[in-house]
C-alpha cells in the first residue's frame, strides 16, 4: 500500500485537494494601474472556489524593487504597496477561509534584495553588525574573485564588489539579490520568525524558494568541473548548496509548521533530484517538495512512466508526490506540449497531473490552456531574458495577464498591463469557455470534481497497467472499498490498451472522458482508445 500522510484524517486539504497558483502582478488589477493586486484577487475567489481547487499559492507580495519582480525581497512581514496593504492580505485571507479555501504563502528565504535594511546596513562597513547577515570575502591576489561560483541567472561570477567594505557579497541570482548567512545565529532565528508572523496570522503553508541553498560551504571552495551546455552547468554545484546543515534547518521548519492546524510546506529543490527529495521530505522534514522532471518532460507516455515510478519508488518512505505542468519559471505546456490552438492534449495532460497519487498544482491560466507570449527584445524585462537573449528568453512569456474575456486587455486592467498579453485572448478566456460543455475550462472543473466525489483519486494506492505500452499511460487507483482505472492515450492514432492483468473490481459504475461519445467496452480484456482520448472507470474493489 502506497504511503498516505495522516491517513485517519477524513479530508486534508493539501493531500486531497488541488493547489492553484496565482502569479499576483498578472492575475487581476482592480484598481487600473496595470498590475493585479491583492483586491483584484478577492474578486476572483468565486471563480476559484468554482473551479474546485482547495488552495491557492501566491507568489511572494512582499515589498520589492522587482529586480527579480517579487523574489528580491525588501521586507519579509509586510505586503508591497502596488498590490495592497497588510489590512488587504488579512481580508484576502478571511474571503479565502469563508470560501473554504486555504492559502499558501511564497518564502524567499535564500537571499533578500540589496534594498533591504539588513543590506544597507551591511555594505557600509565589514564592522557593522549587520555585515555578518551576508555571505562576503575578501579579494584574492591580483584582485580576482573569491572563487568560481557563479550566477545561474548570468553565467557569469556571483561576486559582486562593494567598495565601502573592499568586499565581495555572493549572489546565486541578480545582483540585486544577496544571499543571507544562515550559519549566524541571529539570521537563523529571523528566518524562523517569519514562519510564526504569517503563520499567526493564519496562513495554511509555506512554499519554499531554492530552500536546499540556503547553506554554502564555510570554506568557500571551488565547484569542480563537469561538462555541460553553460558556464554554470559546467560546474558540479557541491559547494554553493545542499550543504549538512540543511538537514537541521528542515526540522526546524517542520517543528514551527507543526504547531499549526494542518500547515503545509512545499519545498523547490534547486537542481532538483528524487535523491534530493528523500533526503529533505518526510517525519519531521518537509511535508513535500517539486520534481522538475515531470514539468520539463517530454510529451511521452514512456517518458512520463519513468519519472512517475521514481515517485512510486519512495512509496515506503513518507514522502506525498507533487506533480506540476507549469510556474511561473517554465515555458507554459500549452506551448511545449500543445498542438498549435488544439487543445485534446492539453486534457490529457490535466487528466494526469490530477489523477496521479500525489497533489496536483495548476498555474493561473493553465486551465483554459493559455499559451507562452512571443516578446520582442525591448520587452524583456526578467533578467535571465536580459541577461542571456536569445538563446534563453527569459520567463516574461509564462507571467502574462489572465486572460478573463474578450474585452481590452483581457479583463485584466482598466489600463496598461505591465506585460504584454498574449493576442489570442479574445477567443481563448474565461468568459468564452465556462460555459462550452466542451472547453478545456469545463474539463478541468470536471476533472477536480471527479478526484473530490472519488476517494480512491485522493489517497488510493497506485499501479501501472499494461506498463509496456509505448502509446498509452495507464494505471489504477485503488483504495479497499474503490478502485479507479485511468488511460491516456498519448497518441493522436487510436490504441489499445491490454487490461488482462486488472484485479478484479466488480460493477464500473462510473466513466468520464474527454470524448465521452468515443468510450469502448472492455472486451476480451482490451480497451481501445480513439487518438488522444481520456478514459476513467471507476468501479467496487475486491474479487
Amino acid at each position: 500500500m502506497s504511503y498516505i500522510p495522516e491517513i485517519n484524517k477524513d479530508y486534508l486539504w493539501w493531500r486531497d485537494g488541488v493547489i492553484y497558483q496565482i502569479y499576483p502582478r498578472s492575475f487581476a488589477d482592480s484598481n487600473g494601474d496595470g498590475i493585479g493586486d491583492l483586491k483584484g484577487i478577492i474578486g476572483k475567489l468565486d471563480y476559484l472556489a468554482d473551479l474546485g481547487v482547495d488552495g491557492i499559492w501566491l507568489s511572494p507580495i512582499y515589498p520589492s524593487p522587482d529586480c527579480d519582480f517579487g523574489y528580491d525581497i525588501a521586507d519579509y512581514k509586510d505586503i508591497d504597496a502596488k498590490y495592497g496593504t497588510l489590512d488587504d492580505f488579512k481580508n484576502l485571507l478571511n474571503e479565502t477561509h469563508k470560501r473554504g479555501l486555504h492559502l499558501i504563502m511564497d518564502m524567499v528565504l535564500n537571499h533578500t534584495s540589496t534594498e533591504h535594511p539588513w543590506f544597507q546596513e551591511a555594505k557600509k562597513s565589514k564592522d557593522n553588525p549587520y555585515h555578518d547577515y551576508y555571505l562576503w570575502r575578501n579579494p584574492v591576489k591580483n584582485g580576482k574573485k573569491p572563487n568560481n561560483w557563479l550566477s545561474t541567472f548570468s553565467n557569469k561570477t556571483a561576486w559582486e564588489y562593494v567598495e565601502s567594505c573592499g568586499q565581495y557579497y555572493y549572489h546565486m541570482f541578480a545582483e540585486g539579490q544577496a544571499d543571507v548567512n544562515w550559519r549566524n545565529p541571529k539570521v537563523y532565528e529571523e528566518m524562523m520568525q517569519v514562519f510564526r508572523f504569517w503563520g499567526d496570522l493564519g496562513v495554511d503553508g509555506f512554499r519554499l524558494d531554492v530552500y536546499n541553498m540556503y547553506f554554502k560551504d564555510d570554506q568557500y571552495r571551488d565547484n569542480p568541473f563537469q561538462f555541460g551546455l553553460t558556464a554554470f552547468d559546467r560546474q558540479k554545484h557541491v559547494y554553493d548548496c545542499d550543504q549538512p546543515e540543511m538537514d537541521k534547518a528542515v526540522k526546524d521548519i517542520r517543528n514551527i509548521i507543526d504547531t499549526y492546524k494542518d500547515c503545509y510546506v512545499v519545498g523547490e529543490t534547486f537542481l532538483s533530484s528524487s535523491e534530493k527529495i528523500a533526503r529533505y521530505c518526510g517525519n519531521n522534514k518537509l511535508i513535500a517538495a517539486f520534481d522538475f522532471a515531470y514539468t520539463h518532460c517530454k510529451w511521452d507516455a514512456t517518458a512520463f512512466r519513468k519519472i512517475i515510478s521514481k515517485w512510486e519508488a519512495m512509496e515506503n518512505e513518507p514522502i506525498w508526490p507533487t506533480y506540476v505542468l507549469n510556474n511561473h519559471d517554465v515555458i507554459r505546456s500549452a506551448t511545449r506540449i500543445g498542438l498549435g490552438e488544439y487543445d485534446e492534449r492539453l486534457k490529457a495532460a490535466a487528466a494526469m497531473t490530477i489523477l496521479l497519487r500525489g497533489t496536483p498544482f495548476i498555474y493561473y491560466g493553465e486551465e483554459i490552456g493559455m499559451r507562452q507570449t512571443c516578446l520582442r527584445h525591448e520587452q524583456i524585462m526578467d533578467p535571465i531574458g536580459l541577461h542571456n537573449w536569445p538563446f534563453n528568453k527569459g520567463r516574461d512569456g509564462c507571467r502574462a495577464p489572465m486572460q478573463w474575456n474578450n474585452q481590452s486587455n483581457g479583463g485584466f486592467s482598466s489600463g496598461t498591463p505591465w506585460n504584454a498579453i498574449h493576442p489570442d485572448y479574445q477567443e481563448r478566456n474565461v468568459n468564452a469557455m465556462i460555459h462550452d460543455p466542451k472547453s478545456l475550462l469545463t474539463f478541468y472543473k470536471n476533472l477536480i470534481a471527479l478526484r473530490k466525489q472519488n476517494r480512491a483519486l485522493q489517497i488510493g494506492s497506485q499501479e501501472w497497467v499494461d506498463p509496456n505500452n509505448e502509446y498509452v499511460l495507464s494505471f489504477i487507483r485503488r483504495t479497499k472499498s474503490q478502485t479507479a482505472l485511468i488511460c491516456l492515450n498519448f497518441s493522436q492514432l487510436p490504441a489499445k490498451v491490454n487490461l488482462k492483468a486488472l484485479p478484479s473490481v466488480k460493477n464500473w459504475n462510473k466513466k468520464f472522458s474527454n470524448k465521452p461519445d468515443k468510450i469502448q467496452t472492455i472486451e476480451n480484456g482490451n480497451l481501445k482508445l480513439v487518438g488522444e482520448q481520456v478514459v476513467v472507470f471507476i468501479g467496487n474493489s475486491g474479487s
